[in-house]
């Protein structure tokens, strides 16, 4: 069993078996195995049921008493996956990892994802016993191999990542994290072509405590996080194993988390991904990975083993994952505190804001009002220069434009545009030329017209917005529709959901930072109410605390009730309530976590699966062009693996598409 550090809890979830007889349990596995088929739920139990160290002294004892090879038995009476995953638990952690390597360098093509995994993830020693199990099983040089495989930056990396010789030192000099987070702004975003060499030096050989804080510093001298650089400097290969080298630094448990996730997402199942990483993380953090898990997707990995996989291969895998993070009791405080601060550094008070249409150089109202009016005149319409001319003007300049062909031509420019234009291209066209707060004011009045109410529009657009925005949309409703936006949300809405509504349509949000006391008591409120079984009560508190404090306050207060009760407030909502009322909570708090990601997964949403939401697609785009949208762009990549320039091209066609792409701003 994996020795944790002096001090350091053991955080894996296989342990000793108590009173260990290897004798015995070789004699129990030839039993299992002697005959006509095979025990296999008797394997499965005994060997996730020992430490590496045991099933090490079983092999040994087993070859004494039956002159046989254990693994080489195993490989004859299993099958698939249940076998790659039995036989992979026998091997020692090196030698397992010796084989994955091996495995992926076979053959037509390699498997970098393997490479990168394996290498990005290792600590020194592992890495001295990797390359030592290497020789010692196929008496080749892993490095040797690698190079023999690989090519260019990507390869330059591995290899130092292969030496095994990151700095470990706690000390940290802090002239030298100034130093390097310079020199990796002036390799990439200051220099014309990228010099590769230095991020390689970089982030193959400082320390972890080191590079923590050179990417605190370089977000704090650039607004942006060093994994933007990266997708924007770097690409290929190359690009995918620094970004897994920089998710390590940060977390090593974060990052098998999100591994994990991937790879039993969507239609079917990565099961060479999803054995390694369940056998190579048993005897080290398996219980970080799980708490990070359940707090960064709202479920159990426990439980999406269960509904991702089958038989003994399920059973084997749910040994391993060590218990159900979803049942009473089973929520570790260390591993929540780490799972809070992960989204915590990443919320939207950290980093800088950015959108991606911004003000034109050398604005010319006169010229684009000619040039408009032109696209527009005779039969036919030139969408194209519609599209540039519309989509490269911040809103500011396309109320200039307005007016200016008003002056020149004695025309209505939105009116000229409805008439040319038709479909999703005209709603997202005439909706950019709306004044921002004139538009959200047309989007809620639309949510509540007609037979229906369209709930998650009210709630996107109430939830997510300041208290400066929202009042100027209180005002452009009252001029647009000469009624108040309050008496228009109390005649179409009801119960604690019109309640909720209305708060947030005060916009009278508190704006200043957090209290720690007063945080503590919110959070224990909400945790009270919470055990007492009343919802009517619970719904009450928690709208007089989310719809009334500051985002740095419910950040405070977020991370109090993960210390009162091991579980994300998140989880409670959607736990004790329902309909409307949870989606409008469930908003507020992904909002207050990381509004650019609560956006990233509406968009991603509105294009997933068969058809496309293009109304929710089109007032995202709209509303957050000049706000957050290259913020959005990036949580959006980082968590689905696809940048939303590619899914736009994937999902959308013609005009629409490109009036889309202008505005997403560029590919990741």
């Amino acid at each position: 069993m994996a020795n944790p550090a002096q001090g350091a809890k053991y955080r894996g979830s296989i342990h000793d078996f108590p009173n260990f007889d290897p004798s015995q349990d070789a004699e129990a596995l030839y039993t299992a195995m002697k005959g006509f088929g095979s025990d296999k739920e008797a394997i499965l139990e005994l060997i996730t049921s020992r430490s590496n160290r045991q099933r090490q002294e079983i092999s040994q004892s087993y070859k004494s008493l039956y002159g046989k090879d254990l693994i080489a038995d195993l490989k004859s009476e299993l099958m698939g996956k249940f076998e790659r995953l039995i036989v992979g638990l026998m091997r020692p952690l090196a030698y397992c990892d010796a084989k994955e390597i091996k495995d992926a360098l076979s053959g037509i093509g390699t498997d970098e994802k393997c490479l990168i995994e394996i290498l990005a993830s290792r600590t020194n020693e592992q890495i001295h016993q990797l390359v030592a199990a290497y020789k010692d099983a196929y008496e080749r040089d892993l490095e040797a191999d690698i190079i023999g495989d690989t090519s260019g930056h990507f390869q330059k990396m591995l290899v130092v990542l292969l030496q095994g010789t990151r700095e470990e030192d706690d000390v940290v000099s802090e002239d030298l994290v100034q130093q390097d987070a310079q020199d990796l702004y002036e390799a990439g975003e200051l220099k014309w072509g990228t010099d590769e060499a230095q991020f390689i030096y970089i982030l193959g050989n400082r320390s972890k405590q080191h590079l923590r804080l050179v990417f605190d510093e370089y977000l704090k001298n650039t607004g942006k996080p060093i994994e933007a650089s990266i997708r924007a400097e770097l690409s290929g290969d190359f690009e995918k194993l620094m970004l897994a080298v920089v998710k390590c630094i940060r977390s090593t448990s974060e990052y098998f988390a999100e591994r994990l996730f991937k790879a039993m997402k969507g239609l079917g199942t990565r099961d060479n991904t999803l054995i390694r990483i369940m056998v190579s993380r048993s005897e080290l953090d398996m219980l970080d990975i799980r708490e990070i898990f359940r707090t960064k997707y709202e479920k159990s990995l426990y439980s999406m083993i269960k509904n991702d996989t089958s038989g003994e291969y399920k059973k084997a895998l749910l040994k391993l994952c060590g218990g159900d993070d979803d049942a009473a009791g089973q929520f570790f405080p260390e591993a929540a505190q780490v799972a809070y601060q992960m989204w915590e550094l990443s919320a939207v008070g950290r980093v800088e804001l950015s959108g991606t249409v911004r003000p034109a150089n050398d604005f010319n109202p006169d010229a684009d009002a000619k040039a408009l009016r032109k696209a527009m005149k005779g039969l036919g319409t030139d969408e194209d220069t519609i599209i540039d001319i519309i989509t490269h003007r911040s809103n500011a300049q396309r109320q200039q434009l307005r007016q200016t062909f008003k002056s020149h031509f004695g025309r209505d420019l939105m009116a000229d545009l409805k008439s040319e234009l038709s479909g999703d291209l005209a709603r997202l066209i005439l909706g950019l030329m709306l004044p921002p707060d004139h538009y959200d004011a047309k989007q809620l009045k639309k949510a509540m017209e007609g037979a229906g109410t369209d709930e998650k529009t009210l709630i996107e657009i109430l939830a997510t917005r300041t208290n400066a925005e929202i009042q100027a949309i209180n005002e452009a409703y009252k001029e647009d529709y000469h009624k108040s936006l309050e008496d228009a949300l109390s005649s179409d809405t009801s119960g604690h959901f019109k309640r909720i509504l209305i708060s947030l349509a005060t916009g009278n949000r508190d704006e200043g930072g957090e209290d720690r006391e007063k945080a503590r008591e919110d959070a224990k409120e909400i945790a009270d109410t919470s055990s007492s079984g009343d919802k009517t009560s619970l719904e009450t508190r928690f709208m007089t605390i989310l719809c009334t404090r500051s985002y740095p306050h419910l950040r405070r207060v977020f991370q109090e009730f993960i210390k009162l009760t091991n579980y994300d407030v998140e989880h409670i909502i959607k736990k004790e309530m329902s309909g409307d009322v949870k989606d409008a909570f469930v908003a507020i708090v992904q909002s207050v976590k990381n509004k650019p990601l609560f956006f990233a997964d509406k968009l991603y949403k509105s294009m997933k699966g068969a058809g496309t939401d293009e109304k929710t697609l089109t007032r995202i785009m709209v509303s957050r062009s000049e706000v957050d949208l290259l913020n959005i762009r990036q949580e959006f990549i980082e968590k689905y693996d696809k940048s939303l320039n590619e899914v736009i091209e994937g999902d959308t066609s013609g005009d629409f598409m490109k009036a889309l792409l202008a505005i997403c701003g560029g590919q990741d």
